[in-house]
């Protein structure tokens, strides 16, 4: 079950090409109050760490307050879907992955988001330091020994953790018992103490456990180890092949956005690259830039793959 890295994805937006605009028309030009982007999990974890990477960026670059705004519920549906109705004027931006924005290919005959940005990040298995499991053999041999006993931490059903689980029960044959909470900040009190034995979390929210020794990395799920935290293993190297999967997470707009917004979006996250780009590396992310056409090819075939181990998994999306 190898899916192929999804990198971050630059959609350059052709500013020349836009009609010349007057004196008075630029004095009033988007934006001309703050921008709120909403985060559609709780604090701490990979949405949050992107949308306030960008919020930071944005506030700079559009000479404008950028807020971030953390709205939980329902794994991710109750942000994403408020993002989804409201105006659609370029004030109101989204975080956006795999979980909340990917599966609504499945769901609108056409996406209900204008993309702006997207950057990769993967998934690491960590755990307790206490936790008797160090590595990812250890982990299936219990598990097969005592089906259902060992726990794993999401947040919530058919978020990137949850489904990531269910693709690593799948592979090893194994049953674990998920246990949801409401954002990463909430779980990882649980699996710091040991309460829960694992946490299949993205690479840049566990990095900082990891390398502040709070919990164990037990296998990166890439083809290669993460310069950011070198002596955690792949998971093919621990003994579990076929398990490399990485996502990504990004910036989208409502579907009808003017132009003019996106556009001006665009060239801010364009000018503010080089701040990102040192940011997300320092993360474990990895960024790149990919022509506009096509996102929406990558979207439909990252659809398709997931939710194949959706429907193996036996995983129900409401």
């Amino acid at each position: 079950m190898k899916l192929p890295r999804r990198n971050f994805l630059h959609l350059a937006a052709g500013a020349a090409a836009l009609p010349a605009v007057s004196r008075v028309a630029r004095a009033q030009a988007y934006p001309t109050r703050p921008v709120k982007i909403v985060v559609p999990v709780g604090p701490s974890g990979s949405y949050d760490i992107v949308g306030r990477a960008l919020a930071d960026q944005l506030a700079k670059r559009l000479d404008q307050t950028v807020v971030v705004e953390n709205r939980a519920g329902a794994g991710s549906v109750v942000g994403t879907q408020a993002v989804i109705q409201s105006p659609a004027d370029g004030y109101t931006l989204l975080v956006g992955g795999l979980s909340n924005v990917v599966f609504n290919v499945g769901v609108y005959n056409k996406p209900p988001y204008d993309p702006l940005k997207v950057f990769n990040i993967s998934y690491t298995l960590i755990g307790s330091k206490a936790s008797p499991y160090a590595s990812p053999k250890e982990i299936v041999a219990a598990a097969k020994k005592s089906p259902g006993k060992l726990t794993f931490a999401t947040i919530g059903v058919g978020s990137g953790q949850h489904i990531v689980g269910a693709a690593f029960m799948k592979i090893t044959g194994t049953q674990l018992l998920d246990v949801p909470y409401r954002g990463p900040a909430l779980a990882y009190p649980d699996v710091l103490s040991g309460r829960v034995d694992l946490f299949f979390d993205s690479t840049p929210s566990a990095l900082n456990y990891i390398k502040s020794g709070q919990v164990r990395g037990i296998g990166i799920l890439t083809a290669k180890r993460n310069p950011q935290a070198p002596d955690v293993p792949t998971m093919t190297e621990s003994g579990v092949p076929g398990l490399e999967i990485d996502s990504w997470i990004g910036l989208f707009a409502p579907a009808g956005t003017p132009p003019a917004a996106i556009t001006r979006l665009q060239q801010a996250i364009t000018q503010s690259m080089p701040d990102l780009k040192q940011r997300f590396e320092a993360v474990g992310g990895e960024v790149m830039d990919v022509a506009p056409d096509r996102l929406s090819g990558i979207i439909k075939a990252d659809y398709d793959r997931w939710i194949a181990i959706i429907r193996e998994a036996g995983i129900r999306l409401e």
